[in-house]
């Protein structure tokens, strides 16, 4: 799934990926997009053929740049969006959602959400991360160096599948 959305970003910027700038624009836009995130960003990089830390750094700020908005801001969005019937919908499912997460995070406290972060699985990532800590009200700066981590954790794993076996099917 990540590959193909990837894919359909790279078109969709395809006019200016033709400069390193525009290659590295592209790679830090799609690393800041929930559900795609760092770990698509780094199938994008590799894919354009970017430096490989030069990948990784810019991946990495971008992917970790919404973490502390969502870490301090999302409980005061999703409250304003409840109060809105159209989005009241999706305020709900959100909470379905992070009720169905909080047993196995409360388990493992910070450690939990360094995990749930930073092993590369489809539904999880550092905008989710960040979304359930701040639900379940843990302690945002605990919170925001778990996800940090994690970050740099799923950047590794994912520098591996990009960068090693990804290029060499290339």
């Amino acid at each position: 799934m990540a590959e193909g959305l990837v894919k359909f970003f790279l078109k969709v910027f395809s006019g200016i990926t033709t400069t390193e700038l525009g290659k590295t624009i592209t790679v830090f836009i799609v690393s800041m997009l929930p559900l795609i995130e760092l770990r698509g960003g780094l199938i994008a990089a590799a894919l354009l053929n970017i430096n490989f830390f030069k990948a990784f750094i810019v991946c990495y700020i971008a992917n970790i740049l919404p973490v502390p908005f969502i870490l301090w801001l999302i409980r005061i969005v999703l409250n304003w969006m409840a109060t809105i019937k159209l989005f009241k919908k999706i305020v709900n499912w959100l909470n379905e959602k992070v009720q169905k997460k909080k047993g196995k995070i409360e388990k493992y406290g910070y450690l939990g959400i360094f995990l749930f972060v930073g092993i590369p699985l489809p539904g999880t990532g550092a905008w989710t991360g960040a979304l359930i800590a701040a639900m379940l009200d843990m302690d945002r700066k605990k919170s925001f160096v778990a996800i940090a981590i994690g970050i740099f954790a799923a950047g590794v794993i994912m520098s591996i599948l990009s960068y090693g076996i990804l290029k060499s099917i290339i």
